[in-house]
């Protein structure tokens, strides 16, 4: 592979990472390929005209691989935040310790009574996953009526804008906590909190930027071989080339590619129309992420929250200026939030009045009060329509046609919409992705079947 030329198509964590790892290995014919004006994708980070710094939904660094750690040494430094994770729920008019089934003390006693019923029942009988067809039936095995009508079904449905029962048991992983229900009644009888579950319940952040800011220091290292405003339009998989939107074509003997899978699949010549019909399967959200700085300290110090309720249009909302005090203009008098709403075809959002539904939402839930509304100095709102690649019942099946097909080509589909498999789409994830395809294309290493099963399609 020494001399073998080779483009990727898309610099968000996953190709950056492969061109990091290109140019750490000494290999110099490849060339990254970028549609947009800056580097990062859905983990780059926007500045509005006022100089508040929002990130594209709310992003936090926490890594399951030593390369990456290695990796944000590297280019961070010192110059980041390290924070304890203050996550909470917001239900009846309060906010709970997350995750919400280790905290429903702090409910009304008619819905602690329901969720502990509820779930004693769903424990009687082990799960016998062979019978689930769908996660809204595991959910209620998993938790129970109760659980599953306050929280599980609203919050997932709210976060997917896909109804809990068109998606996948399969995805789930470490992203869910199931206790015992020892634990809850433990919990609900001594009024003890318990909110350290997770893997994220200590992270990182960086200090200038936003999250963005990490994925721009990439670029000094790939540079020579980064062109950005250069959009890809088809892909000849015959002759081998990448078609660009001025005409010009890019040779390649190897490709990796970053974007949407289901994009790939329309624009690459010569796929067979199984490849496209189960492309043409894929299920994906989108989202707006709006952004609202307030020109008062934030007065806390909670990370994010989560919304299951209908009193706000959004799913998660994060205090970002909490994470660095450097997105804000001046931290000691201002402070942001960043608030993320899904949209599909199952659950549409009109742009021109999210925002105005942002603040409502705001004030309904106590974020703001009828005093900050003057207050308020800047509004942001960042749209993007591919943010959650859903794991859909038709996902895996898809898969196993689509991706072998690809390779079969020289084609290889990895990242967040390039695996399309959100359970290894955070950005440690994705760097890992594009790391490790690295590893295979030149030193015929296999590619971690934990960070990429696109293969096996589960």
């Amino acid at each position: 592979m020494s001399d073998q030329k080779i483009v990727i198509v898309g610099a968000g964590p996953t190709g950056l990472g492969a061109a990091y790892r290109l140019q750490e290995l000494g290999h110099r014919n490849f060339r990254l390929l970028e549609a947009r004006h800056k580097v990062g994708g859905l983990a780059s980070s926007e500045t509005s005209p006022n100089g508040f710094t929002y990130d594209i939904g709310g992003h936090v660094l926490f890594s399951h691989y030593p390369y990456f750690d290695r990796l944000f040494d590297t280019l961070m430094g010192d110059e980041y935040q390290e924070l304890v994770r203050e996550a909470w729920v917001w239900m009846c008019g309060r906010f709970l310790p997350y995750p919400f089934q280790n905290n429903i003390r702090h409910l009304p006693k008619e819905m602690v009574l329901e969720c502990l019923l509820g779930l004693i029942e769903a424990q009687r009988t082990p799960i016998d996953l062979a019978r689930i067809e769908n996660f809204d039936q595991l959910i209620h095995k998993q938790f129970g009526a109760g659980i599953a009508k306050y929280f599980m079904m609203p919050y997932n449905f709210k976060v997917w804008a896909h109804p809990p029962r068109m998606m996948n048991k399969e995805w789930i992983g470490e992203r869910v906590s199931t206790p015992p229900i020892e634990r809850v009644l433990g919990n609900v009888v001594l009024d003890k909190d318990d909110a350290g579950w997770g893997p994220n319940n200590t992270f990182k952040y960086p200090r200038y930027g936003g999250t963005g800011g990490l994925f721009e220091r990439i670029v000094p290292y790939v540079s020579e071989h980064l062109s950005l405003n250069t959009r890809t339009v088809g892909i000849d998989a015959a002759r081998k080339e990448v078609i660009l939107a001025d005409g010009t074509r890019e040779p390649y003997d190897q490709l990796l590619s970053t974007m949407p899978l289901d994009k790939l699949v329309a624009i690459t010549e010569g796929a067979p129309d199984q490849v496209r019909d189960a492309a043409g399967c894929l299920r994906h959200s989108g989202s707006f992420i709006v952004g609202v700085g307030v020109d008062r300290p934030a007065g806390t110090s909670k990370c994010w929250m989560y919304f299951p309720e209908s009193d706000a249009p959004f799913y998660r909302v994060t205090y970002l200026s909490n994470y660095s005090p450097e997105v804000v203009p001046d931290h000691t008098r201002q402070h942001s939030l960043l608030a993320e709403i899904s949209h599909s075809e199952f659950k549409p959002e009109n742009r021109d009045t999210i925002v105005d539904q942002t603040i409502e939402g705001m004030l309904a839930t106590r974020l703001l009060d009828e005093s900050d509304v003057p207050k308020i100095v800047d509004t942001y709102v960042i749209e993007r329509d591919y943010t959650y690649p859903t794991p859909s019942l038709e996902r895996d099946a898809a898969l196993r046609v689509i991706q072998p097909w690809l390779e079969s080509q020289g084609i290889f589909s990895r990242g967040r919409f390039g695996a399309w498999r959100y359970e290894v789409g955070n950005m440690d994830h994705s760097v890992a992705q594009g790391v490790e395809w690295v590893n295979r294309a030149l030193l015929g290493a296999v590619e971690d079947e934990l960070t990429y099963l696109a293969k096996r399609g589960c």
